[in-house]
């Protein structure tokens, strides 16, 4: 049976009209009434310039009032919000843009002609451009569809290959309730989001304000003196980080303590390493280590408060509505961890292949590596065998290796993490040459086609690549 419910920034601004939504950094700020009534203004200009009900609409943005009232705009038309990585090159940004099959872009700058001639889509408008347009007399949504689609984020696959991951209207709001029911909701919660709102964490600490009537306070970017200027005086109680943002905060406090309004750092984007979250017990800066990624609409497993000082490395337990199993177990107890519930995608966008190899009977194969302790509690082993988190970010070797293996000069390539203080990894490669190669020339032909981020940070010559005995490359010597 279809489960519909009220329009949630419509009904938020009917019963806390006055409670602030939004707080940004640098003052400004919407009550859930202003921005109710932002969005809706802005969804009508997305009409007069032609998005209607079911296409697919790209935004391109950093973190800004705009972007926010741009996703629930959409909300209002019964649009699809394709959410893209500003980090990302052109190149990255067209394949993102044709495989979602995006009819209009949304960009927080002004693109000049050159700019707009290299994206391959119909129509591009920057936010102020659409400010400028009339509002269409059309019909609003006044409810919301549980199992309609409202994002598409993408994820790079094993292959190297994004697959866009749906996200229903359903997913965000089991996400936002699995997740009070297991953090609790309290009157005076006031959630701080440094990570972009493109990425999942961020879109669904968004969703989750609405959701509760909670205000959020975002940041346009993490800087580590702006978060801990913000949980010492602004009466921030929740933070969503990664590892490497907890040790710059860690350091920015110095011999200092936290206010006890804080009461949650909300730790994802891989596994942390177990000196840091011992450091934070031992002081009392609550980090709550959380398992998750795009396809789960952000966190599905999260150490409890209750939990945080006895399970010191776990990731926790399922959220309430979810489940969890551990695959094809080896014999220390490691397998592959397999999850469901209705935070869980549906599945990727045009992607038969990728859902029916990860999507079995509701149960999705993470391709990631974990075991349970004798407790339930989940303890990750690896974010999948290859993936590279740097910084938050998910890095697929697979991917940097198919773009410069294109390189006339390079016979072969292969790609691995290696560990870095500041970011947790960085990618290395490693390359058997063809003819006469530079690094600098491998690096200048890799920044055309990939995001800095990706870039490695080293690149060794080599004679030969580690293969097995079918000849697959075994990236765990390749730094041996």
């Amino acid at each position: 049976m279809t489960e519909i419910i009220p329009h949630w920034v419509t009904k938020q601004a009917d019963i806390n009209p006055d409670g602030i939504a939004v707080e940004m950094d640098h003052g400004d700020t919407l009550t859930f009434a202003e921005l109710k009534e932002a969005s809706q203004r802005f969804a009508r200009k997305l009409a007069e310039i032609g998005v209607s009900k079911g296409m697919h609409v790209g935004i391109l943005s950093t973190n800004s009032l705009d972007m926010i009232t741009a996703i629930h705009a959409l909300s209002y038309l019964d649009a699809v919000g394709v959410l893209l990585n500003i980090r990302l090159t052109t190149e990255e940004i067209n394949y993102q843009l044709e495989d979602a099959e995006v009819s209009h872009l949304l960009t927080a700058e002004q693109l000049n002609e050159k700019e707009k001639t290299a994206l391959n889509v119909g129509k591009i408008l920057s936010f102020s451009e659409i400010q400028s347009y009339g509002e269409k007399d059309v019909l609003l949504c006044t409810e919301l569809n549980l199992d309609a689609t409202f994002t598409i984020i993408y994820t790079s696959g094993t292959t190297g290959f994004p697959k866009g991951v749906i996200h229903t209207y359903g997913n965000h709001w089991w996400s936002a309730i699995g997740s009070a029911l297991n953090l609790g909701l309290e009157k005076q919660d006031k959630w701080l989001i440094p990570l972009p709102l493109f990425h999942v964490s961020g879109l669904s600490t968004l969703i989750k304000s609405v959701i509760y009537g909670m205000p959020i306070y975002l940041l346009k970017k993490f800087d580590e003196a702006t978060v801990h200027e913000a949980i010492m005086e602004k009466g921030i109680t929740i933070v969503s980080v990664v590892t490497v943002m907890v040790q710059r905060l860690i350091k920015q406090l110095g011999e200092k303590s936290y206010p006890y309004t804080l009461r949650c750092l909300l730790l994802g984007g891989g596994p942390a390493p177990r000196p840091l979250l011992e450091e934070a017990r031992d002081r009392d800066i609550p980090v709550f280590q959380s398992y998750g990624m795009t396809e789960t609409a952000s966190q599905i497993v999260t150490l409890s408060p209750k939990d945080a000082l006895e399970k010191v490395g776990s990731a926790g337990k399922p959220l309430f509505p979810a489940q969890l199993k551990i695959v094809d177990q080896d014999e220390t107890n490691v397998g592959e961890i397999h999850v469901k519930g209705p935070m869980v995608t549906r599945g990727y966008y045009k992607n038969d292949a990728a859902n029916e190899a990860s999507i079995k009977d509701g149960w999705l194969a993470t391709g990631d590596l974990g075991y349970l302790d004798e407790d339930g509690f989940l303890y990750v082993v690896d974010r999948r065998k290859d993936l590279i988190i740097s910084g938050g970010e998910n890095i697929y070797p697979s991917e940097i290796e198919s773009v410069l293996s294109a390189m006339e000069q390079i016979k072969e390539v292969g790609v691995t993490g290696k560990k870095d203080e500041q970011w947790g990894a960085v990618p290395v490669a490693f390359i058997v040459k063809n003819q006469e190669v530079t690094s600098e020339e491998v690096l200048a032909f890799a920044e055309k086609r990939l995001a800095k981020y990706k870039l490695p940070k080293e690149i060794h010559f080599v004679a030969e690549l580690p293969r097995n005995a079918a000849n697959k490359l075994v990236r765990n010597k390749l730094l041996n």
